[in-house]
């Protein structure tokens, strides 16, 4: 087999494991996380409700406005709310 063949097949391989590692990796779950987080941290201690996380994926989907509102309604302050939309679509 010729080098430049073997090469060609290298880069090939590599290219295409590289590709499927980036496709696999989790990318929402940490943006959500450290939504959350944030709201926690305002509670001091207590656990986000499920209408948090509601929120924290709407601000993931680049809703900012609807997140801030949903938060609040959760019973976040508003800077805190702000804070966490704006970290959740990082």
């Amino acid at each position: 087999m010729r080098i430049s063949a073997r090469i060609a097949g290298v880069l090939t391989v590599l290219s295409l494991a590289l590709g499927g590692a980036a496709l696999t990796a989790p990318a929402a779950h940490a943006d959500i996380t450290a939504c959350v987080n944030e709201v926690e941290r305002d509670m001091q201690g207590g656990e986000a409700p499920d209408s948090v996380r509601m929120a924290c994926y709407v601000g993931l989907t680049g809703n900012h406005e609807q997140c801030v509102a949903d938060l609040t309604k959760a019973g976040a302050t508003e800077s805190t709310a702000t804070n966490a939309c704006r970290v959740a679509p990082q």
